[in-house]
């Protein structure tokens, strides 16, 4: 029999989606086949202190912790002693955004999902966007608004206001009139330093996963999201019991329109460089049929129910078997980087 894989699962993290966080890692850990992964749970609180379990209970426990971060070169090696790879289930800031992928680099050990650059890219909603225009794939329109700058709005209403390097619609506004607007931006600016003026799209919102490192990279097939508790995929349709569907295959959408997204999907893992997964959020436009990207989530959501698993269970790929797959790529990512000389 071969040796168990040590795998470390991160969860929590330092921002406002550490509780989404935790509910996607208890998914993942309950889901690792024991007799293959010998497993054990990292919680960063919402501090930075990295904390391991105190017993041998893979559980989300809080224990005693260890430091805070930035790590001190030598506690990284300490914390993830032995593991062969590093599950980081961590949202939005301090750990979707490339820094917690930085310190995995540094403590050269493999780990599921996209490295630095991708993350940083496209947890950066406003350079992930220039990007995907830079290589012709439509984007919805924007316009960045920096400290100082007026407040602006090309695009009439309805218009979105978000932070540029957050997720989960934490801090986000549907602004359906003008006296809305600077309340809205406001808001956002609690967030991020960097905030989005964002152009209303009519239509119906899509959703596509992608699998795999290049150039063997697969897109699952599509769903439709269908919220209940607002007019838009706002927190509470995300998260609350009920609050929306994803309907598979959109119902009503042709099917050269689908494989448009698909091929959208793959374009855009490729051009920002991403491996091992994310998934692609879209809008496809009313009238004209055009499809555009909205974002790329680089670790999305993580539990059975979540879009990206369902879409690739719809796919012929089940929840085990995701992960299966995902840790083996994180394997191969890293032996591969591991033969090349720098």
């Amino acid at each position: 029999m071969s040796r168990r894989l040590k795998v470390a699962v991160l969860a929590g993290g330092r921002s406002s989606e550490h509780e989404i966080s935790l509910a996607s890692a208890a998914s993942v850990v309950a889901a690792l086949d024991p007799a293959r992964y010998e497993v054990t749970t990292v919680e960063i609180d919402r501090d930075g202190r990295w904390a391991l379990p105190a017993g041998e209970s893979p559980g989300l426990e809080r224990a005693s912790t260890v430091e805070t971060l930035p790590v001190p070169a030598g506690s990284a090696p300490a914390t993830l002693a032995g593991v062969d790879v590093v599950v980081p289930i961590l949202h939005g800031p301090f750990g979707e955004d490339g820094t917690v992928q930085g310190l995995l680099e540094l403590a050269d050990v493999a780990y599921v999902g996209p490295g630095v650059l991708a993350s940083a890219l496209c947890m950066d909603k406003d350079v992930f966007k220039q990007v995907m225009r830079a290589q012709g794939i439509p984007v919805t329109g924007h316009v960045l608004l920096r400290p100082g700058d007026p407040i602006a709005n090309p695009f009439g209403y309805p218009v979105f206001v978000k932070p540029a390097r957050l997720g989960s619609s934490i801090g986000i506004s549907k602004v359906r009139a003008q006296p809305e607007l600077e309340r809205a931006v406001t808001l956002a600016r609690r967030h991020d330093d960097k905030v989005l003026v964002e152009e209303f799209v009519a239509g119906i919102e899509i959703e596509v996963g992608v699998l795999g490192n290049l150039p063997a990279a697969v897109a699952s097939v599509a769903g439709q999201v269908v919220s209940h508790h607002a007019d838009w995929y706002d927190y509470a349709s995300k998260y609350d019991a009920g609050g929306s569907d994803l309907l598979i295959p959109p119902p009503g959408l042709p099917e050269a329109t689908i494989e448009r997204a698909r091929e959208l999907a793959l374009r855009a893992f490729a051009a920002t460089e991403c491996e091992g997964m994310a998934r692609i959020d879209f809008f496809v436009r009313d009238g004209d049929g055009e499809v555009v990207i909205n974002e790329l989530n680089t670790i999305p959501g993580f539990t059975p129910t979540s879009f990206y698993s369902r879409l690739f269970d719809a796919s012929g790929i089940a929840y085990d078997e995701l992960l299966d797959r995902l840790v083996a790529l994180a394997v191969e990512r890293h032996e591969r980087r591991r033969a090349l000389e720098f």
